[in-house]
């Protein structure tokens, strides 16, 4: 069975950040020696899953857009990881174990003590409602749909990375607390301590 894609949403304005004080954009904003970005790319290719960027010149309007462009550039996957690219403490193994619930359920929504975090996976069954999606509306009626139809498959993870956003200078400083720049997880990323 083919893996799904891991399509690593970077593409928003960052407004809440630039608000919080900041001068750059979050996704630029170095945690040890690399970018937010280059973070969070480093566990996807870790992952060793197939990954799609969508870039912020994309000319996207909102998540939905550029989920729904993600997911058209890939349209032959299997199912789908959507992944915002402001997770850079995020680990490999935990987008494998999304990845590999999609044979269990349909959708998977990970969760780090009862948070509800992501990449969350959508099966192909969701290709025409993902490619439906517009705007700033993301995929979270989809879910809706999916959990009343008993489709989900809620999975809880270890990670404290997955539900670890940065959204603001204050994100940014927990995070760069939570990193420890000493340690690796032996995947060539370095490790957190939550």
């Amino acid at each position: 069975m083919r893996s799904p894609v891991v399509i690593i949403l970077a593409a928003g304005r960052g407004e809440r950040f630039f608000a919080s004080g900041a001068t750059m954009h979050k996704l630029d904003a170095t945690l040890g020696e690399h970018t937010v970005l280059a973070h969070t790319l480093r566990a996807v290719a870790a992952s060793h899953l197939p990954w799609y960027l969508v870039r912020p010149d994309g000319g996207t309007a909102g998540m939905g857009d550029s989920i729904a462009l993600g997911v058209r550039a890939s349209a032959e996957a299997s199912g789908w990881l959507i992944l915002p690219a402001d997770l850079p403490l995020i680990q490999p193994a935990s987008l494998r174990r999304v990845g590999e619930g999609l044979q269990e359920k349909p959708l998977v929504v990970p969760h780090y003590r009862q948070q509800q975090g992501h990449p969350v996976g959508f099966g192909r069954k969701f290709l025409p409602a993902l490619l439906a999606l517009s705007g700033d509306a993301g995929a979270k009626e989809i879910v809706r749909r999916a959990r009343r139809q008993k489709g989900v498959l809620d999975l809880a993870l270890t990670d404290y990375g997955i539900v670890r956003d940065i959204d603001t200078l204050y994100d940014l400083e927990k995070a760069r607390q939570l990193f420890n720049p000493c340690q690796h997880d032996g995947s060539g990323r370095q490790r957190y301590l939550p």
